[in-house]
């Protein structure tokens, strides 16, 4: 028998893949339970909120995800220009390796939950936060002043986000890296400390 913590990280780790592929309200928890392996009365002892409990950590455990992938990502760049490209890249990545299955992990339920008021929401609104944080904070390591670099982070975010949206209906990430490499030049050209 799994220890507890294991068999709520298993369920968590399903309904966040299951979530990312087919939405909120496409996810049934018996499709979860089943997935996962875990018995069923242990879904309301790990989550007695229930399903909205379990969307809200799922949504926590993927962005927290995909922050350490974007800082990883951008961790080895040496200024603006490359770091957007190996942003652009991560997700194209991610896009091809799932045959288009896979995009954001966040999107999908946050455009499903974006008009209602309840932990999903807040959980949604805080990953593109905490998103747009770190890329601020990159931006203006790769020397973007700190005033342009809030609104090129939220250009860079939603652009990509967009971006990945129409590589996913297209099955096709050229538009994703034709965006990222847009990006990459204004990213460039916005950083005080030009680039080699």
């Amino acid at each position: 028998m799994a220890p507890h913590g294991e068999t709520r990280a298993r369920v968590l780790e399903t309904a966040a893949g299951l979530f990312q592929r087919q939405g909120y309200h496409g996810t049934g928890l018996n499709q979860v339970l089943a997935e996962s392996g875990a018995p069923k009365g242990s879904l309301y002892f790990h989550f007695p909120g229930g399903k909205e409990q379990l969307g809200a950590d799922a949504v926590r455990l993927s962005a927290a995800a995909v922050a350490g992938e974007l800082a990883a990502a951008a961790a080895d760049a040496t200024g603006a220009h490359d770091g957007v490209l190996a942003i652009g890249e991560y997700y194209a990545r991610l896009l091809e390796e799932s045959g288009y299955a896979k995009g954001c992990p966040v999107a999908t339920i946050a455009l499903e939950t974006a008009a209602d008021d309840g932990p999903i929401r807040d959980a949604c609104a805080d990953a593109y936060a905490g998103w747009l944080a770190g890329l601020e904070g990159a931006l203006v390591r790769w020397g973007v002043p700190a005033g342009d670099a809030g609104a090129l982070a939220a250009l860079l975010l939603s652009s990509l986000q967009g971006a990945i949206m129409l590589a996913r209906v297209q099955r096709d990430t050229t538009v994703l890296r034709t965006v990222a490499r847009s990006l990459a030049e204004r990213a460039a050209a916005a950083a005080t400390v030009r680039e080699p």
